[in-house]
């Protein structure tokens, strides 16, 4: 007969205490390991005021429950994430305990500051390694014996990696540990290391302040007054349902988490399933690193689509959870087919992520990932041609273009109630694309929703740069050249908006007001795409000078490969004025008008 579920108070120390060859492990379905810098500031900053405080009463830290219907497997039900980070903490300590233990004095005065040092690292690799006391002084001596002890196993679908906690936890010293763990491709600085190695670096830090004194007190407090409750539970099947229902500390289980855990709960073959949700989530996870889309939003993208498929175009959503979980529950019935569904998505973001007309898109209004998603699930990935990106990336821009110049909010008729029944027509590859080209054409020539004059105003008094982008583009396609930017690409001010020239600059435009300057200068007119390198070192020059030079040089637009800059070295003035900004701003005016209104 199954035992209930048993909830003990304990030292933290103690629930870290496992028997020789048990060890915690992080199942299937939980989440990644994402504790971040202020959830351990907070932990830490706890630790610290109950420590100063003197209290004689222990510090309580929350609840975590495990399945141990293995006796040798400790199932981390919820508290995973404290529990990874406590392991942390303690080998954060255990080098900080070797690097100043050697440094005590051997005199009569130090030795029990000393022997308190020893005593504690006694306890710490007790707990990291399982070490029985009599084979501490060996392991001190030979600190290679402490790799291959695992003590916290990661089987987490959504963990991308399983072996960090190991790592550093079979480290020698600090610098050993950053040596081996994982390093972040195209991050800086401590945004290249994981939460792991990012939340055991803060922790040692904060110890290396600490003297031995300090340290010894430390230790102490953690180790002797910090307590848990251990809920222990003797059923497996109560564990999805708990985790679903529990998260007594820390982040919130997000949307995703919870939806691959019941994906999981109803997968045949949990074994194909972890296979192919560490495909999608090693996808998404490098997608999201280059600012596309995360796991939510894909769930949220499939969502519109189902919505879309299912004819239902009201502009009302509801949450991710309710609509996997209630709403619309038999998608999780076939959690292999969903995987298939989700994984088609990633891989079109994937193939379009560097599409120019995409990265256009998207300097305008993240919504539109949604629509721009629903279109393309249409097509297999080998099916994306630049003509199909640029069609679709073309309709939506219009739309999104009257919305960056509109003070109407995106929640509004015009935008969010038209395209969520667009959508209905996107998602269906029986309709023709020239069909929803005409919905949208019908849509934007309404007057009633907007006229092309008021448009014209707006554009004018735009100060912001995502018009900037859609000019360069406009004008490439105008003059039959090819169009893309580069992600560091800088905006830059013909007639300089600030710097050392700044007045006489503003004398020889024959500007007189500074309000009426400020609005010139920033007006699209006046702003073209450059080069960061270029920019940099024309600074605030003089147009005559700008325009003259080369790239070879870094110095000017010459050889700009954006093609109004480079058609800046033939304008036949060499002063940079009022009314050639004026001009400017009316021709791209025109240009924008004509491509928003298809004129």
């Amino acid at each position: 007969m199954a035992k209930n579920i048993e909830p003990t108070l304990k030292l933290i120390s103690t629930y870290l205490q496992l028997e020789k060859s048990a060890k915690f492990v992080i199942p299937n379905y939980q989440r990644a390991y994402s504790w971040g810098l202020d959830q351990c500031d907070k932990l830490w900053q706890d630790i610290e005021a109950f420590r100063t405080s003197e209290s004689d009463d222990p510090y309580f830290f929350g609840t975590v429950i495990v399945d141990v219907s293995d006796s040798k497997t400790f199932s981390l039900i919820d508290g995973q994430q404290r529990t990874t980070t406590f392991l942390l903490l303690l080998k954060a300590l255990l080098v900080r305990l070797n690097e100043v233990i050697p440094k005590i004095s051997n005199d009569e005065e130090s030795e029990p500051l000393k022997e308190g040092l020893k005593d504690n690292r006694k306890k710490i690799m007790g707990i990291l390694y399982q070490a029985e006391a009599e084979d501490i002084p060996a392991m001190i001596k030979n600190p290679s014996s402490m790799q291959g002890i695992v003590i916290l196993e990661n089987h987490s679908i959504n963990e991308l990696y399983k072996d960090e906690v190991a790592k550093i936890l079979a480290a020698v010293d600090f610098m050993d540990a950053e040596k081996h763990v994982a390093k972040l491709p195209r991050k800086q600085r401590d945004n290249k290391y994981t939460h792991h190695f990012r939340n055991f670096k803060f922790f040692y830090k904060e110890l290396e302040k600490k003297d031995g004194s300090e340290l010894n007190g430390f230790a102490k407090n953690f180790l002797g007054k910090c307590q848990i409750i251990e809920i222990r539970s003797w059923e497996v099947a109560q564990a999805i349902t708990m985790f679903n229902s529990l998260n007594s500390t820390g982040m919130p289980l997000s949307d995703a988490d919870i939806i691959s855990a019941q994906m999981y709960s109803k997968s045949e073959d949990k074994t194909q399933f972890n296979t192919e949700w560490e495909k999608i989530n090693h996808l998404v996870h490098e997608l999201s690193h280059q600012k596309m889309v995360d796991m939510n939003s894909v769930l949220q993208q499939f969502m519109y689509i189902q919505r879309a498929k299912n004819n239902e175009f009201d502009a009302s959503t509801p949450g991710l959870r309710r609509y996997y979980t209630e709403i619309n529950s038999a998608l999780l019935d076939q959690p292999m087919q969903l995987c298939a569904d989700l994984l088609k998505i990633a891989d079109a973001w994937d193939a379009i992520k560097t599409h120019p007309m995409v990265k256009l898109l998207l300097k305008f209004n993240e919504n539109a990932k949604l629509f721009l998603a629903s279109y393309v699930y249409r097509y297999d990935v080998a099916q994306l041609t630049d003509a199909i990106i640029t069609d679709i990336c073309e309709c939506l821009l219009r739309l999104f273009v009257l919305l960056e110049l509109d003070d109407t909010a995106y929640s509004s008729a015009k935008y969010k109630a038209f395209l969520f029944k667009e959508n209905i027509r996107l998602v269906d590859a029986e309709i023709d694309f020239n069909a929803i080209e005409q919905d949208f054409n019908q849509h934007i020539g309404n007057e009633k929703n907007w006229r092309s004059e008021a448009v014209a105003e707006a554009i004018w008094v735009y100060e912001k740069n995502a018009l900037v982008y859609l000019n360069e583009y406009l004008y490439a396609k105008e003059k039959g050249l090819p169009f893309d930017f580069a992600d560091n690409v800088n905006i830059e001010h013909i007639m300089p908006s600030s710097g050392n020239n700044i007045t006489s600059i503003q004398t020889d435009a024959g500007i007189e007001d500074k309000e009426e300057f400020k609005a010139l200068v920033n007006q699209v007119g006046n702003k073209i795409l450059l080069e960061e390198n270029i920019n940099k070192s024309i600074g605030n020059q003089w147009f005559k000078t700008k325009k003259q030079k080369t790239v070879s040089e870094k110095s000017g637009y010459k050889d700009s490969q954006y093609h109004i800059a480079a058609a800046l070295q033939h304008y036949p003035k060499d002063v940079w004025e009022k009314s050639d900004i004026e001009a400017a701003t009316d021709k791209a005016t025109q240009r924008l008008i004509d491509f928003i209104f298809m004129q």
